[in-house]
């Protein structure tokens, strides 16, 4: 029998207590957010939620805190960024589940945001534990998860509060699973997978799942290395898995039985260590010296996949071409994000380094979506239920 996503508009929300789980995990510097992409995306949500004078109340993690307060981790910030953005307090509180909480809680009137401290301070949230669980939901009348983010792991504001509480999805969260889910079970061809990143073995269970139904895939990253040696090329100083080297062919082998095109870099940029910038130069990806390591992919192979990029009907992008943070290893990167934008199809891209370039190139607007999810979307593509959205979900 099919299941459906349940959202918030099954909820009765008209001036009730509604706990909103977000992922506001954003970079903080000097006590200030520096990018505030993710508390952006929640903004439908809780606009929405406003219009019908909910009293929302807020949970977020932020970093890895593990189980310990810490103060450059507090939430205030996070808050009063939220607070310009919706054009109204945003009151935060330094506590999750206490007394000022509950207090906090209790006062809200409608139409009015609160915020509870760090999730992650208190070892019980990801630990799923049942009295955490239920502390939070005697906060609130209904839960809505909008972290998609966070949707992979069984924490107990992600999965236990959801069983105690009328709960449903926000409006991110299930344009995540739409998107998702469009991939996962459209028929739109040519499909092109792009992958990029450190490692073969983030990508191994997403190319497994993809490629059975992809028209191509296009590697690249330190991950194309471990491709390029399973090809016998020589790769000199560059980052290898040589662990999964034998991986890496078994997955050629298994794209040249079903006729999925594979595409490898033909020219990489090198240089003779990751600082050394000023004597990058490019070379053919046959003749990479032994001294020097791969930093990025070059101009022939971004002219190469674009072409493949531009044909495509459906398409997902995971990863950066080369080393993203340093600005002079990013030209491939940016490149293959021009070609995603202009793509015709169905554009789906995941990953922070990928979501950078197309911001940073002012094209986030002309991708068909721009997942919030990173591990979460990794593993949805995968083909993995998410405990976070299992949930959630009901029969049809």
């Amino acid at each position: 029998m099919a299941r459906r996503l349940r959202t918030v508009r099954d909820l009765e929300v008209e001036e009730r207590r509604v706990l909103v789980r977000v992922d506001y995990n954003v970079p903080l510097e000097g006590g200030r957010v520096v990018d505030d992409t993710r508390i952006r995306a929640t903004l439908p949500t809780l606009q929405w939620l406003l219009e019908r004078r909910a009293r929302i109340i807020l949970c977020s993690h932020l970093g890895r805190p593990k189980g310990q307060v810490r103060e450059e981790l507090r939430l205030a910030p996070v808050a009063a960024t939220l607070s310009g953005l919706l054009g109204q307090p945003v009151r935060s509180v330094r506590d999750i589940v206490g007394p000022e909480a509950q207090e906090m809680a209790r006062r809200l009137q409608p139409g009015e945001v609160g915020m509870l401290e760090n999730l992650r301070f208190d070892p019980r949230e990801e630990q799923n534990d049942a009295e955490f669980a239920a502390a939070l939901a005697a906060l609130a009348d209904c839960y809505v998860n909008d972290a998609f983010g966070a949707a992979h792991r069984a924490h107990a504001s992600v999965v236990a509060v959801a069983r105690l509480l009328p709960s449903a999805a926000g409006f991110l969260m299930e344009r995540e699973v739409q998107a998702l889910e469009r991939v996962l079970r459209s028929d739109e061809r040519p499909f092109v997978l792009v992958l990029g990143g450190a490692k073969v073995s983030d990508k191994i269970g997403v190319i497994e799942n993809l490629l059975p139904r992809a028209d191509a895939l296009l590697l690249g990253g330190g991950m194309a290395n471990t491709f390029l040696r399973a090809r016998g090329l020589e790769t000199g100083r560059s980052l290898v898995e040589e662990e999964k080297v034998p991986e890496a062919q078994r997955i050629l082998d298994l794209a040249a039985a079903r006729g999925v095109r594979v595409e490898l870099p033909r020219d990489v940029v090198v240089a003779p260590t990751m600082s050394a910038v000023s004597q990058r130069r490019i070379v053919p990806v046959t003749a990479i010296p032994p001294d020097q390591a791969v930093y990025d992919i070059g101009p022939e192979t971004v002219r190469a996949y674009s072409a493949v990029i531009a044909g495509a009907r459906l398409l997902v992008w995971n990863g950066p071409m080369g080393v993203y943070e340093v600005p002079e290893f990013r030209e491939g990167t940016k490149g293959i994000a021009e070609a995603v934008a202009g793509c015709p199809g169905f554009t789906l891209v995941g990953g922070g380094d990928s979501a950078a370039a197309l911001q940073e190139l002012g094209l986030a607007e002309r991708v068909g979506h721009l997942s919030t999810g990173g591990g979460a979307t990794l593993e949805y593509l995968e083909g993995r239920e998410l405990p976070g959205v299992a949930v959630l979900m009901e029969e049809a």
